[in-house]
């Protein structure tokens, strides 16, 4: 019978995800933010103004309603950056990192050998300014567990071609 044992790891010796070098998102992928931001609040200004247009004499109710909208739509945007702003990513010789966050900042770390699928994926307004987004699956569950938006289309190929090779070495 083989003797078990359960030894301590020293922590202090474990390599540490924050020394890896992040890359950051296309800057063009902030223009895409910001054109979503503008879609969607000029969608909710116009119904806004008919609402307000097609009702009469609420004092000082509409100068309230816009101020809101303009505190709302600048808050948006200001969180937008930070988001934008710390979202990066790396892939290291086992495994692949994401950073997020806007007032927290979250790391996701996968191993390679986890990676069940990877998508590729353009929107409308993404496929405009050439990105992509790359969405990383793991046994389990039927969303991704990682999405990289903001990357140039032929980086985010080869991501997805460096991906599926290491799928392939699995199996």
């Amino acid at each position: 019978m083989e003797n078990f044992t359960n030894e301590t790891i020293d922590v202090s010796a474990l390599p540490k995800f924050e020394e890896v070098q992040f890359t950051s998102l296309h800057p063009n992928y902030w223009k895409v933010i910001l054109l979503y931001w503008l879609i969607f609040f000029l969608i909710l200004g116009i119904a806004a103004a008919a609402i307000l247009y097609f009702v009469e004499d609420l004092g000082g109710f509409q100068l309230g309603v816009g101020c809101t909208f303009i505190i709302f739509l600048g808050l948006s945007v200001f969180f937008s950056r930070i988001s934008f702003r710390k979202k990066a990513f790396a892939f290291r010789n086992h495994d692949v990192l994401f950073r997020y966050g806007v007032i927290a900042t979250n790391t996701v770390v996968i191993p390679y050998n986890r990676v069940q699928h990877v998508a590729l994926h353009e929107g409308l307004l993404s496929r405009y300014f050439g990105l992509a987004k790359i969405e990383i699956f793991t046994a389990g569950g039927s969303s991704s567990d990682i999405e990289i938006p903001g990357i140039e289309k032929s980086q985010a190929e080869n991501i997805k071609q460096l991906l599926m090779g290491k799928i392939q070495k699995q199996l």
